[in-house]
């Protein structure tokens, strides 16, 4: 059987090329390409269903990006040796993609369709992630499943002042501006990233660059469909049922009535609601009663559509907002700090109807998140766990583990935050934050970010600066051009909307970013508005939270462990910690610490944990008498250990033992040794010689007494 196997290539600026081939692998899927550069290889495929379910009003999309631990040549860690659920890190890429694709599908798509994309070859200094979405976009725009593509994704970093496209990894660490950026050949669809504090115009500088280099990949997908001899025609779905005369009916009943509850400007989102729902009962109790089950769907979809254009279009023309505020207005702002007395650091953040209980764990080495995945491997000290349960919005609903969403959204905190947390020496802790969301009525993960910082604070960690963070929306009309810039977004303003943009930072620059754009043709104009707009709503959040703190405590609270750091040379870490861990379980006991050992390069880094300074003190009294060489003519305070017929050993630093030889107890002739010393005795002696060949030290006692006269 032959193969036809058609490929084609892009060529990068560092002269690296990123291949898309397909024919070759996996046929039966409806779309199927391998997209690789250097020794990285991803399999994209895509199935969608023949028949569409009825009344399915949303998209049933499934993105998942899978890594093959075979890939770098790995084993699997666990019990089973096998791939198991997904890691952070693979549902972190599998969101980029999501996000990028779902809006390029047609509104009125509803067949079941997934996406699956395997990294089957890593090179470990090139991040599989920016490919994810190129491979992705290939196999959707070779298939007949309708896609407005094709699209891609890129990563952009600035390096040392310059603009670079899919970096390596070694490379990330000099880069003071990191992009995932997801754009068509004509407009930009998703922005997510982290920076140190950079301004807004590098932030569109970096989008700019990044879409250049999407649109030759864009073009090479289009090329490589050209090649494909056979490319069926995209498939077509005649799964929803109109009725236009129902339509109008309900338009006609219902849209003035939305439109008057849009501006009523009530704050409260639960009233809102009950209001919208009243005109649509109403609507219904109008209709025969048979008819009301069987068009119920319809009448569904159909308000909903009424809704969302009655909403936008009392923005647009009234120029304010569902709750009345006007565009750039941030909603009212309180909280307060130390509210959980036994947690570290606490603090609660509330905007308007969104509220978020954070805390602060500060822990040890052993704390530290362990990442292990195919091609990132390390530890994190810097943890942070975002939880959305039910009832902030209201809803009753079974608790199935951590979602996606959760994940995303505390991800972009942790990236938020991360620019400011002190490091290294600084820093002895692992860190873990976690924010519960007791309410939600939008921008859940920037009251994360707020109420985090204020958490940091409370706890007496040395941030270098505190990072707010909002989520800016957008209504805009390509028929008139009017567009509005909303500060501050509700959960309907963000449903409703034609973007999600939340930014977080410092007073002098962006920390991090992430944005989803579900209109076409958004100007760079517009976005360096919504820029503008979203820093003078950052500048005023940190005023209101400064009024509740302003700097990190001087000290962290009395419960917090305290954690002091030592520097030894390597060869000492056997003798700390002693045959079978015996010399370190014995101090960690004696002084009532917890004693972690690391070694780095050619120095052990030992943290001393303990909630007193004297336990401390008592620690590293004990590392120091481990570590010290003996030196002669220095006097130590020893306890002996064994007594034999010829003189006592006596231990003068722990593990270092010397001989005290009979001649040397006393200035008078010693018969009897346990006449003198017994074993347990602590008594001063002398280091008096130290033997070259063997290291064997020797000590007197007797050179401390009085030498008695002669008689």
């Amino acid at each position: 059987m032959s193969i036809q196997n058609y490929s084609t290539s892009i060529n990068l600026s560092d002269e690296r090329t990123i291949s898309i081939e397909t024919g070759k692998l996996a046929r039966q899927a409806d779309g199927s390409v391998v997209v690789k550069m250097g020794d990285t290889m991803i399999l994209a495929t895509v199935v969608a269903s023949h028949e569409a379910r009825e009344n399915v009003d949303f998209m049933p999309l499934s993105v998942d990006y899978r890594e093959k631990y075979a890939a770098a040549g790995r084993f699997p860690g666990g019990f089973f040796k096998r791939e198991a659920r997904p890691s952070e890190v693979e549902i972190l890429t599998s969101r980029l993609v999501d996000r990028a694709l779902r809006p390029l599908f047609p509104d009125n798509f509803h067949a079941e369709t997934q996406v699956m994309i395997t990294l089957i070859s890593a090179d470990k200094d090139q991040p599989p992630d920016s490919l994810a979405a190129l491979a992705a976009s290939s196999a959707l725009t070779l298939s007949d499943i309708p896609f407005n593509g094709p699209i891609s994704e890129v990563r952009v970093a600035r390096i040392n002042g310059e603009f670079f496209i899919n970096p390596k990894m070694s490379q990330l660490e000099d880069a003071d501006l990191t992009l995932i950026v997801a754009a068509s050949l004509d407009n930009i669809l998703m922005v997510e990233g982290e920076m140190k504090e950079v301004g807004e115009s590098v932030m569109l500088e970096a989008i700019k660059v990044a879409h250049e280099a999407i649109k030759l990949q864009c073009q090479a997908q289009l090329d490589l469909l050209g090649k494909v001899d056979k490319h069926n025609e995209t498939r077509e779905y005649e799964h929803e049922v109109n009725d236009d005369e129902l339509f109008e009916k309900l338009k006609k009943a219902v849209y003035d009535k939305i439109y008057n509850v849009a501006r009523s400007a009530n704050p409260v989102k639960h009233e809102r609601s009950e209001d919208f729902n009243a005109i649509k009962d109403e609507f219904n109790a109008s209709l025969p009663e048979e008819e009301q089950e069987e068009k119920m769907p319809l009448i569904n979809r159909y308000f909903h559509d009424l809704h969302k254009d009655a909403v936008r279009q009392m923005m647009l023309n009234d120029r304010t907002r569902l709750d009345g505020r006007n565009f750039n207005e941030i909603r009212p702002i309180w909280g307060e700090i130390d509210y959980l007395p036994a947690a570290h650091g606490s603090a609660l953040f509330t905007r308007g109807e969104t509220q978020s209980l954070t805390t602060v764990t500060l822990g040890t080495k052993l704390d530290e998140q362990v990442i292990d995945g195919a091609v990132i491997e390390g530890k994190s000290n810097f943890i942070l766990h975002y939880n959305f349960p039910p009832f902030c919005v209201g809803e009753a609903r079974p608790l199935r583990g951590t979602s996606r969403r959760e994940v995303g959204h505390g991800n972009l905190a942790l990236r938020a935050l991360k620019q400011v947390v002190p490091n290294g020496e600084d820093n002895p802790y692992t860190i873990r934050i976690v924010s519960d969301i007791l309410e939600s009525n939008g921008s859940s993960s920037m009251a994360t970010v707020c109420a985090g910082t204020m958490a940091l604070m409370d706890a007496g960690v040395k941030i270098s600066k505190p990072v707010s963070g909002i989520a800016m929306g957008l209504i805009a009309d390509s028929q008139t051009g009017k567009y509005a810039i909303l500060s501050d977004i509700l959960g309907d303003e963000d449903h409703l909307g034609d973007m999600d943009f939340k930014v977080t930072g410092t007073r002098d620059g962006i920390t991090a970013c992430q944005m989803d754009i579900k209109v076409d043709g958004l100007s760079y104009k517009v976005l360096e508005e919504a820029l503008e707009q979203a820093r003078q709503g950052r500048l005023h959040i940190l005023d209101k939270m400064a009024e509740i703190i302003q700097e990190p405590r001087e000290d962290y609270k009395p419960h917090v462990p305290r954690i002091v750091q030592m520097t030894v040379a390597k060869e000492y870490i056997g003798a700390i910690i002693g045959p079978g861990g015996k010399i370190i379980q014995e101090l960690q006991s004696e002084t009532n610490t917890k004693i972690v050992i690391e070694e780095v390069g050619d120095f052990g880094i030992i943290d001393i944990v303990a909630v007193d300074k004297s336990s401390i003190e008592a620690a590293q009294e004990r590392i120091r008498a481990i570590t010290a060489v003996p030196e002669i003519g220095e006097i130590y305070e020893g306890k002996v250990k064994n007594i034999t017929s010829f003189g006592a050993f006596v231990e003068i630093l722990p593990g270092k033992d010397g001989l005290l030889h009979i001649s040397e107890i006393d200035w008078k002739r010693v018969e009897n040794i346990e006449s003198v010393l017994k074993v347990g005795d602590k008594i001063e002696v002398k280091l008096i010689d130290i033997d070259r060949k063997t290291g064997k030290l020797k000590l007197s006692r007797k050179i401390l007494l009085k030498k008695p006269d002669r008689q």
